[in-house]
């Protein structure tokens, strides 16, 4: 199964790497990109459990980003966890939550609180990916089902017919539907 992985964006290497940090020891691969651009790149190549995105950068801010990641229908139900060091001005909160983020932390934060954060996004996705094997499975049993009784039918009308051949025929269909 795949691996969760989270989107660290942060225009400053350093805060990148005290996420990556912080993230240590989770069940989670960690890819870090320095803006909005590059962030948008590695969504068409990678899916992703969460993103970390840091509301205020050059070029393209984590608002706008969010906004493009959003609009994606691939990457439209990614959950985003702003993180920001502006002060604790609500009407950015509100921005970011208006965009799409399922929370928005200010520096500095508890880097406990945002780990369990992330854990339970991750938990999320491993989850999802399990469900969804699973469902892979149940529909491959039900199409094998389905040919098992189709021949099993055919069978029985061959073995209801007066045609001396229908019993070898049918035990034939039986053993292609059963082993096939």
């Amino acid at each position: 199964m795949a691996v969760a992985k989270a989107l660290l964006v942060d225009d400053r290497r350093d805060n990148l790497v005290a996420l990556e940090a912080i993230l240590q020891g989770l069940p989670v691969h960690t890819v870090a990109v320095e803006s909005g651009e590059a962030a948008l790149k590695q969504l068409l190549v990678d899916d992703f459990a969460v993103i970390l995105l840091d509301a205020q950068m050059p070029d393209m801010d984590g608002f706008e980003t969010a906004s493009h990641i959003k609009r994606r229908e691939r990457t439209r139900h990614v959950p985003i966890i702003f993180l920001t060091a502006a002060d604790r001005d609500a009407q950015l909160a509100l921005r970011g939550y208006s965009v799409g983020a399922v929370d928005y932390l200010t520096k500095p934060f508890d880097p406990w609180v945002l780990r369990a954060k992330v854990s339970v996004f991750v938990d999320l996705w491993i989850k999802t990916q399990q469900l969804q094997a699973q469902s892979e499975v149940v529909r491959e049993r039900e199409a094998q089902w389905r040919a098992l009784t189709e021949a099993v039918d055919e069978a029985t009308a061959l073995l209801r017919s007066s045609d001396p051949d229908a019993r070898e025929r049918a035990v034939t269909l039986l053993e292609q539907a059963r082993w096939g």
